[in-house]
């Protein structure tokens, strides 16, 4: 389902770029659960300099929001207004020097944690079992296997939402549980992590073991946005899910996976309604069951489209 952006009047009223500016843009494409309207303006900055620019005469009425490789992301069916600024190719580079390893907000946690392991250095190891970017592992410090970001984070460059360019600490950031403390209008473009020598093998071993875990317990291979719900303070969300009794719950074609049930996947025709409707049901049987209110982990974005009713079944 694509709601079309009629009204292209907004490029005219963007400063000019030496990225690219694309009206109307398929958000679904980018999204791993592969649903979801357009952007108005999807903008992908050439580089660093570029969207500080970009920023700094961005007319303050334009919304404005940052998406990485949207593993992690729900864009609503009626689109994103405003403009959506994607951090691509240019900001994916990956740089090690001794034990610190350099990577722009676009590189994929799997490839540093990669390029960590060429260099010997651990502490990257569990990177390989989030399918997102260095962006939003900072943004949400991101964690599995035990470990998280801010274990190896050092310092990290950012612009904010008026142009400025800021270099972060890790006080600047105070991670917490799944969060950092930064305004959302900072946009992370670099950041530098801390890693110890260790033997390369054993390094890639244990890299092995977490895809293997991954592999049998989390459905990867199906269109899905990864953990839907954080996890409660002394509880495991699909714990709770299960014992609600929402294990292979389907609303259109949409369905928590019978696999691992803090997964919501798309079986082949989910609108993104479907996908949250299907959450929210989750969220309130899970709450009548057991008193624990669920919070969405998943980012939930842009507008809704025309309501469709669809029959919740077990």
């Amino acid at each position: 389902m694509m709601t079309a952006f009629c009204d292209t009047s907004l490029l005219t009223r963007l400063p000019p770029v030496r990225g690219r500016l694309t009206a109307n843009a398929s958000m679904a494409g980018f999204s791993w659960f592969r649903v979801g309207g357009p952007a108005e303006v999807l903008y992908e900055p050439a580089d660093a300099d570029d969207l500080a620019a970009f920023m700094r005469g961005l007319p303050d009425d334009v919304p404005v929001t940052v998406i990485g490789v949207a593993s992690n992301l729900l864009v609503r069916d009626g689109g994103i207004a405003g403009v959506v600024i994607r951090l691509g190719k240019a900001f994916a580079d990956i740089a090690v020097e001794g034990s610190a390893v350099t990577a722009g907000a676009g590189a994929m946690d799997v490839n540093v944690s990669r390029a960590a392991r060429d260099a010997g250095l651990a502490g990257f190891e569990f990177l390989i079992g989030i399918p997102g970017s260095v962006g939003g592992a900072l943004r949400m410090n991101a964690g599995a296997y035990g470990a998280e970001i801010s274990d190896i984070f050092v310092a990290a460059r950012a612009v904010t939402g008026r142009g400025e360019v800021l270099d972060l600490s890790p006080a600047d950031m105070a991670f917490s549980y799944r969060h950092c403390s930064q305004p959302d209008d900072v946009i992370f473009t670099n950041a530098t992590f801390m890693g110890r020598a260790d033997d390369t093998d054993a390094i890639a071993a244990r890299m092995v073991e977490n895809q293997k875990s991954r592999g049998e317990t989390q459905p990867v291979k199906s269109r899905t946005g990864g953990s839907t719900f954080a996890n409660p303070k002394g509880h495991k969300a699909w714990e709770l899910i299960d014992e609600a009794g929402c294990r292979g719950l389907t609303r259109g074609g949409a369905q928590v996976s019978p696999q691992h049930c803090n997964f919501l996947i798309n079986t082949g025709n989910a609108t993104a309604a479907d996908l949250e409707g299907l959450g929210e049901e989750v969220r309130r049987r899970v709450a009548e069951e057991t008193g624990v209110q669920l919070e969405w982990e998943i980012r939930r974005i842009g507008l809704p489209s025309e309501p469709r009713v669809q029959e919740v079944r077990s």
